[in-house]
């Protein structure tokens, strides 16, 4: 009884963890180093628009949490030594699906950009999916940058 009570809060703690990981790369969010300071501000035209997925983060907490919860599922089998073996068995396997929850979890939807600036440059700007900004190819859009941070709005 006491066993499957541990491995659901060790995969919630896990979800917890990896929830807070991800990070917005939104066009209107902004780090705390960002806020208050002073942007420039190019204009230009959309040139062409291309959805790609932005990889997810692939840091060692998912791994790490992913090993501890599936060592402490493997050592509940077995008895012994198949404990301890079943432990790092699960320790690795947890390790492994942990990583791959954290990329998979954190993973989103982003659009390139493609902008010819009014002085004539062209820039490719990615940046995640917004529901409440949709861009359309031969509009005017604004450029903002910020200690080597662009994003594009409308």
């Amino acid at each position: 009884m006491r066993q499957p009570t541990l491995f659901i809060a060790s995969f919630t703690a896990l979800a917890l963890t990896l929830g807070g990981c991800a990070s917005s790369l939104t066009g209107d969010s902004y780090s705390r180093d960002e806020a208050r300071s002073v942007q420039t501000v190019r204009m230009g035209t959309i040139e062409s628009l291309r959805p790609v997925k932005i990889e997810g983060t692939k840091t060692p907490i998912g791994a790490g949490a992913g090993a501890v919860v599936g060592g402490v599922a493997g050592s509940g089998v077995g008895g012994g030594r198949g404990s301890a073996v079943a432990a790092v068995i699960g320790a690795v396997a947890g390790g492994l699906i942990g990583a791959a929850a954290e990329e998979g979890i954190t993973r989103t939807q982003g659009v390139e950009i493609t902008v010819r600036e009014d002085d004539g440059t062209m820039r490719a700007y990615v940046q995640q999916v917004e529901e409440n900004q949709i861009f359309r190819v031969g509009q005017r859009v604004r450029i903002m940058s910020v200690n080597g941070t662009s994003r594009v709005s409308l």
